[in-house]
């Protein structure tokens, strides 16, 4: 028997909600395409069976998102009369749902009419447009009669867009999917009545339009202003959406170097294998996720040589698995003109000075310091935290978050304690921003001193050859002595080896991929280890969480790391009056200064 497939009636609510309030984890989506909420209720992957309104307002927000996709690839397949007809459907539940009150939307939320959030409904409404587009530009039947949709669609958006101008919010990535709407169904409709589109000005031009919102969100090093990993794809992708049709070069030359800056964001933050580190915030790992980037690398190649982000399309796809329906097909011939020039490879140390990252390429080690402002994406308490990867391995990564709505794990992933991050007197850092202090071709050093009241921290990050040096220096300007911790999280299995004599052994176990650690300091530590929550795509993932701490006045604490597959081996590490000393098996030594 075939498998039911109808449009939800109801409205959605906030996707948010759909996480397990046991495990702190995204529900199984169940086959959103059904229609019909998972019977006995959402799964969790630990066995929980979850049936709530929230759980249920949320799991429509992923089924009308998911049908709103499917008819846009209907539309590109040319499935004219399938797609026409489920755009009709949608087109008098639309009227239908507008009319009502928002029921059960948070007093926050900038509400929509489909789904309780205006940036939800943002979300929708562009693959809705899109579809339409494909279908008038191809002069398939009956399109004329999604009209009042497509018509009262851009007016929510240009009333939702003026709401947050108002409140001085130009800047938010709700601007941006409200633009992206606002452009396809526009466009879809001049297309459907055979008139030239005159909303340029509105949209893309004006003072509230696309190129006026690029300028305000993204900063000079191409990051958007959240400094979030997952933040920051989802306003580029938005922001291409939103250009479909455009030639690249007869963009004003700020945007285009806007959009290419924030590709090239990407680029150097990727490891070999396409990994994206999930700085700061946003689901970790999850397939509709995967299926936004996938998206964002077919729609960038016109900004970017189409090399650049292949490896972080080669993981998406994969990681999309049979959920991958050939979305990304429906981007071919998206932008008009040549592809704008492409730019140089990532060098092996970028610093992001706005964002406040530094990525660092040593011998299979890919290292990523934070030392940005605070409050950009939610606000986590992590300054100076150093995530390691190696080409697909996550050593340490930051730990990410989970969906919103689960408050407990929320503030969790949030905290200094989630981060490989340092702690005085085992308490929280204050909000707070670091600063860059130094860099070169090989090292980047930061401080911060802000994060606790007399202290200072500076931590510098340095590429040798085979190896990656770490040294984090806690200084009491006082004198006085206080707890002073520096923090391993890893995100894999993790052995600690104590040594009779000489630094502490870490080895950390990738799928495939094994990294060495060697940790001395300046005065005798306690490498306390025990069991903490993994990264956040599974907070019941139990993972071996170090704190090397000391009573003391000042604290370097030092780390050497290699990967198994360089050498030659390192065979010692000692902290000097010159610096970092690092012996290695074919008799040859490294020194490496402290930054402090």
């Amino acid at each position: 028997m075939a498998p039911v497939r109808r449009i939800p009636r109801e409205r959605g609510g906030w996707w948010h909600a759909y996480v397990c309030p046991a495990h702190g984890g995204e529900l199984d989506h169940g086959d959103p395409l059904s229609g019909l909420f998972p019977e006995g209720g959402a799964l969790c992957a630990r066995g929980c069976r979850v049936d709530t309104p929230a759980v249920r307002g949320a799991w429509t927000v992923l089924a009308h998102q998911a049908w709103a996709r499917r008819i846009r690839v209907l539309a590109e397949a040319g499935d004219d009369a399938e797609a026409v007809r489920l755009l009709a459907e949608y087109a008098g539940l639309y009227q239908e749902l507008a009319a009502d009150g928002h029921d059960g939307a948070q007093p926050w939320m900038l509400r929509g009419r489909l789904f309780h959030q205006a940036l939800t409904d943002a979300i929708w409404v562009v693959n809705i447009g899109h579809a339409v587009w494909t279908l008038a530009e191809r002069g398939a039947p009956g399109t004329d009669t999604l009209l009042p949709l497509l018509d009262e669609m851009e007016r929510a958006a240009l009333e939702a867009r003026n709401v947050l101008v108002d409140r001085g919010d130009l800047a938010s990535n709700y601007t941006t999917w409200l633009t992206a709407a606002g452009v396809a169904t526009g466009r879809a409709a001049a297309l459907v009545r055979g008139t030239p589109w005159d909303g340029a000005k509105q949209w893309l031009d004006g003072p509230h339009g696309l190129s006026a919102h690029l300028r305000a969100c993204v900063g000079d090093d191409g990051w958007q202003w959240e400094g979030s990993t997952y933040y920051h794809g989802f306003v580029l992708r938005a922001a291409l959406l939103a250009l479909r049709g455009t030639d690249p070069a007869a963009l004003p030359a700020d945007v285009a170097a806007r959009l290419t800056g924030m590709i090239d964001v990407l680029a150097a933050l990727a490891t070999d294998d396409g990994v994206l580190p999930a700085l700061n915030d946003g689901p970790y790992r999850r397939v509709p996720l995967a299926l936004e980037w996938l998206e964002l690398c077919a729609l960038a190649e016109q900004f970017a040589p189409a090399a650049t982000l292949t490896a972080i399309a080669a993981r998406a796809r994969a990681e999309a698995g049979a959920a991958d329906d050939g979305l990304d097909a429906t981007t071919a011939g998206w932008f008009t003109g040549p592809a704008l020039p492409g730019r140089a490879a990532p060098a092996p140390v970028t610093v992001f000075e706005d964002a406040g990252y530094a990525v660092l390429r040593a011998a299979g080690v890919h290292a990523t310091l934070a030392f940005g402002p605070h409050g950009g994406s939610h606000g986590h308490r992590d300054k100076l935290s150093l995530f390691l990867h190696g080409r697909a391995a996550p050593w340490q990564p930051d730990p990410g978050q989970v969906p919103y709505a689960h408050d407990v794990f929320r503030e969790h992933y949030a905290s200094t304690a989630a981060h490989p991050a340092f702690r005085v007197d085992g308490a929280e850092q204050a909000e707070c921003a670091g600063r860059l202090l130094a860099r070169d071709a090989s090292s980047v050093t930061s401080e911060v001193t802000d994060a606790y009241d007399g202290v200072r921290a500076v931590r510098r990050v340095a590429a040798g050859a085979g190896h990656l040096v770490d040294v984090l220096t806690l200084t009491v300007e006082d004198g006085t002595e206080r707890t002073l911790t520096g923090q391993l999280r890893p995100g894999v299995g993790l052995d600690v080896q104590v040594q009779p004599s000489g630094p502490v052994r870490t080895t950390w176990y990738g799928e495939d991929e094994v990294l060495h650690g060697w940790h001395t300091a300046s005065v005798p530590l306690r490498p306390v280890t025990r069991p903490g929550p993994g990264p956040a795509d599974d907070p019941q993932l139990a993972r071996s969480w170090v704190d090397f701490t000391a009573r003391t006045a000042r604290l370097v604490l030092v780390s050497v790391y290699q990967t198994a597959a360089h050498g030659p081996a390192v065979t010692g590490v000692r902290l000097t009056g010159d610096g970092v000393d690092v012996r290695f098996a074919d008799g040859s030594s490294a020194v490496h200064g402290t930054g402090a």
